[in-house]
């Protein structure tokens, strides 16, 4: 996945994530949305045949980037624990 940052303010970044759609950028939305000081988190797809999607985030109280970071902290736990959960029901 590559990403490429647009705006980094303290408290707003914008970045383009390369080759994704809605599946991640739909789960970090939902994720950061989960977190008080997030006050806007959205993402926008262009054309219909452009694979790129442009995320926004902004903050109140907390920096963005920690914002982020602690989202994809939780995603990456969740999915883990998913993965453990899809081992023990497939032996």
């Amino acid at each position: 996945m590559q990403l490429e940052l647009v705006k980094n303010e303290p408290n707003h970044v914008e970045f383009i994530l390369k080759d994704e759609r809605h599946t991640f950028p739909a789960l970090l939305q939902s994720r950061l949305l989960n977190n008080e000081a997030v006050t806007f988190a959205s993402y926008a797809l262009g054309h219909p045949m452009d694979k790129d999607t442009k995320f926004v985030l902004k903050t109140k109280g907390v920096s963005a980037k920690k914002a982020l970071s602690e989202a994809c902290d939780a995603i990456e736990d969740e999915l883990k624990e998913f993965g453990n959960a899809v081992k023990k029901a497939l032996k």
